[in-house]
């Protein structure tokens, strides 16, 4: 991160990122302009009380990512820390993922799986997957031509496996960089105390 930037106080930081996540909305394409005057129905997140684990628990974190993301409070306290540091976008887009494969009615699944494309692997997209942002390097998921172009040509019939390739990426990625990271981080190290 620039030192320009870690020296602005976190509330700023925020809202500068939330600022420039919705100019990237504006300046989609055209054909998307519809979505900004009807946006997409949301559910509201039920807030989940996760309980904090054991040091032994989350001992077990360090060396699995899948053991950490289904922990509640592992997930949470990861995505904590991502946020932190201003690189939360892989885990939102695996969370997305996560959510979209719940998903049973087709209507429904397609509907998603529109919105998961526009907000992470479209181009231009506020967070789009494939390209690197030289103003904000720290918000970008990180996916490879390849894997974007077999994404898209799923989004023609969704289903559960649609984004299946990319997430599998955004795993990896996060379990060889975000997860050593995170294991050395405060957060973490309060936890195993």
């Amino acid at each position: 991160m620039c030192k320009g930037l870690a020296a602005l106080p976190h509330t700023c930081l925020e809202r500068a990122k939330e600022i420039k996540s919705k100019l990237g909305t504006l300046l989609q394409k055209p054909e998307s302009a519809i979505d900004l005057i009807i946006p997409y129905p949301e559910k509201p997140e039920k807030p989940t009380k996760a309980q904090k684990p054991s040091p032994e628990e989350a001992w077990q974190w360090r060396n699995s990512l899948e053991k950490l993301l289904q922990n509640p409070y592992g997930l949470a306290s990861f995505r904590n820390f991502l946020q932190s540091e201003f690189s939360e976008e892989n885990i939102e887009f695996w969370i997305a993922c996560e959510d979209y494969k719940k998903i049973k009615l087709p209507a429904k699944m397609a509907e998603k799986a529109k919105k998961i494309y526009e907000e992470f692997i479209q181009s231009e997209a506020p967070k789009e997957v494939s390209r690197y942002n030289f103003c904000f390097p720290f918000n970008q998921v990180n996916i490879d031509h390849f894997t974007k172009s077999v994404t898209m040509k799923n989004l023609v019939e969704p289903s559960v496996s649609t984004f299946d390739l990319a997430q599998k990426r955004i795993f990896i990625l996060m379990e060889k960089d975000s997860l050593p990271r995170y294991v050395r981080s405060d957060i973490y190290q309060e936890l195993i105390k």
